[in-house]
């Protein structure tokens, strides 16, 4: 590869340029952060739609003053979007790592393969290449060892004797959707290098952007951090979604028995819901699984708990539709948590979809954060609404999503109507039926 540049002759004390690989929900506003910081940052993406999109200083997701940050870097000449990489002093890898959707849930990390394949193509002396993407424990060292292959003119952290040509490490991100760039710029990072020097390179490059303490440990231990904990909010939400069958079943109300045993100090228990959605607390748990499956059961029957929930929530949607023939059904919500645009592996989508399969064109959905319909949805016959249209034209409400137009809506709007509220936003709903699923009020 002798058309690859030379090592970089940059002084310390200049800002790097950086190469952020994937532009979803964690490359584009992690970009947009590094180049409010100063840095000139390319945003590679396989979509060109998304990198028109950006280029123009628009946005293709939806995230709290995102659209403001991005515009602003774009017009200031710090961020560009390609579909092409380019040579830059720090790559900074955010593609998905998703799971096979089979009895092992082997997870997939070809994405982060690809990129970085990509990245060796043009990487120089001095470089540092860091893995953001939520990944088994290993992948930094897979990702590594791929780069040595592909690049043996490069001496590579951990396999040769010397200082190394290239810094290689892991930081995941640890954000909430909605606030994702407070978190980015506030929260802590671990910041795992496969050698303590390379650690040290990485604490440099994010201590030009991040407010929160970082601290360095190794790639393995920062890659399981990630994982323990996703797997620890998935086993306390498990509990929560287990209570809400027991309760169920007992004809209890849920929502009260939590409010009551919240009360004892050392007591809080999260609220059920129709299972758990998005690409980090629904799949990274099985990362671990698939590492060690003798010895997760606990991590794993959390997973398998939480997946029975949808079901749940599906049988007794169901029963109370076939409880109203004929009357038109809105399902409000499609994201996997509140007051986002975020539809990975949402439980409130597979609910809605499952309806819209059996029951056709009496099926309308209000998603405020959707355009149109998934794919799912097509030839259905159901329909995309807004929420005033569905309180008016809709007899059966089943609640998916927790969003704030929902909880807004006042009982007077609410009444005569069929309920099932998963997400216990509407308390004052009249109406229960003696033994019947906490969250399912039927008009009175």
């Amino acid at each position: 590869m002798s058309n690859t540049p030379s090592s970089s002759s940059k002084p310390n004390d200049l800002k790097p340029d950086v190469c952020v690989v994937g532009l979803g929900y964690i490359g584009l506003p992690t970009a947009a952060i590094i180049a409010r910081a100063g840095c000139r940052v390319l945003g590679l993406d396989v979509t060109q739609s998304v990198v028109d999109t950006i280029n123009r200083g628009e946005i293709h997701i939806e995230e709290v003053d995102l659209d403001g940050l991005v515009h602003g870097v774009v017009q200031r000449g710090l961020l560009r979007a390609s579909t092409r990489i380019e040579p830059s002093d720090v790559f900074v890898i955010a593609v998905p790592t998703p799971f096979a959707k089979d009895d092992h849930h082997s997870p997939d990390i070809s994405y982060v393969l690809a990129a970085a394949s990509e990245v060796a193509a043009v990487l120089k002396a001095g470089d540092t290449v860091i893995l953001e993407s939520t990944s088994p424990v290993g992948t930094t060292e897979k990702m590594r060892d791929m780069i040595a292959g592909l690049r043996p003119d490069l001496k590579m952290p951990g396999l040769t004797a010397g200082t190394p040509d290239v810094s290689i490490a892991y930081c995941p991100e640890r954000v909430l959707p909605g606030r994702i760039l407070e978190e980015l710029t506030n929260n802590d990072r671990s910041i795992g290098g496969i050698t303590p020097r390379c650690a040290r390179k990485a604490l440099a490059f994010y201590k030009r952007f991040v407010r929160g303490t970082c601290i360095t440990t190794d790639a393995r231990s920062a890659e399981m951090t990630k994982l323990v904990e996703n797997a620890y909010r998935d086993v306390n939400i498990a509990f929560a979604n287990e209570l809400s069958i027991v309760s169920d079943r007992m004809g209890l109300d849920v929502w009260e028995v939590i409010r009551l045993a919240n009360r004892h100090p050392r007591v809080n228990i999260l609220s059920p819901g129709p299972g758990v959605g998005g690409h980090c607390i629904a799949v990274d748990p099985w990362f671990i699984v698939h590492g060690a499956p003798e010895d997760t059961p606990l991590i794993r029957t959390a997973r398998e708990v939480n997946d029975k929930k949808i079901h749940h929530v599906i049988a007794h949607a169901t029963a109370l539709v076939e409880a109203h023939p004929g009357a038109k059904i809105a399902c409000l919500g499609l994201a996997f948590k509140a007051n986002i645009d975020d539809f990975r592996e949402s439980p409130a989508r597979l609910v809605a979809a499952t309806l819209a399969r059996r029951y056709g064109s009496r099926v309308h959905v209000v998603e405020p954060y959707a355009a149109q319909l998934p794919r799912e949805f097509t030839d259905t016959g159901a329909h995309l609404i807004d929420l005033d249209t569905a309180l008016e034209d809709c007899d059966v409400l089943v609640v998916l999503v927790d969003h704030d137009v929902f909880r807004v809506v006042p009982l007077a709007e609410r009444s005569g109507k069929a309920v099932y509220d998963t997400r216990g936003i509407w308390p004052d709903q009249p109406g229960e039926v003696s033994g019947a699923p906490a969250g399912l009020r039927l008009a009175s």
